[in-house]
């Protein structure tokens, strides 16, 4: 999805801390990948809560007040290493706290009181690893990422040769 003039492609994001960033870098350095793998760069490791995608530009402000929910800070614990479709190798929580099903849901409302649409699929919480990881030999173990949860992002990504995340706005 390409962006055209006057829009930004957003996201609602948990963005990690640079420990636990560390040791997700850890456990995407386990994956045995094949050689066409991409690796999802250290500072783009990130859990994402919703993907909004291209929205005008002129609506980053409105959004990033919509998007100011209660919030509940909550504890992750990652350790889950699989690869999804046979192409997608990511790392899932050991399980799924309340509080991120609450704020997935919350933030959710918010998306579609804001006219934007909603992700059909049901939402499973992941860090991505690498892209196009058929194949992937996946880490024997590791240890768990505990993941204390202060707060979210809406996050812009800039698409292209050397496409880069921002923060928006952090809640």
């Amino acid at each position: 999805m390409d962006a055209s003039p006057g829009t930004v492609r957003l996201f609602l994001a948990l963005w990690p801390e640079d420990d636990v960033r560390a040791a997700l870098v850890d456990w995407r350095n386990g994956f045995q990948l094949p050689k066409i793998a991409t690796p999802v760069p250290d500072e783009k490791l990130h859990l994402t809560l919703h993907f909004l995608g291209m929205v005008p530009t002129a609506r980053r402000g409105e959004l990033a007040e919509a998007f100011r929910v209660p919030f509940t800070p909550f504890q992750l614990e990652l350790g889950v290493p699989t690869v999804w479709h046979d192409k997608i190798a990511v790392l899932e929580p050991l399980s799924i706290p309340q509080a991120l099903r609450d704020l997935h849901a919350t933030l959710g409302d918010q998306v579609r009181a804001a006219g934007l649409p909603l992700e059909e699929r049901s939402y499973k919480p992941h860090v991505t690893m690498s892209r196009r990881a058929g194949g992937a030999t996946l880490p024997s173990s590791g240890p768990h990422i505990r993941w204390p949860i202060g707060g979210y992002v809406l996050m812009q990504s800039q698409l292209g040769p050397r496409s880069t995340y921002s923060i928006v706005q952090q809640y």
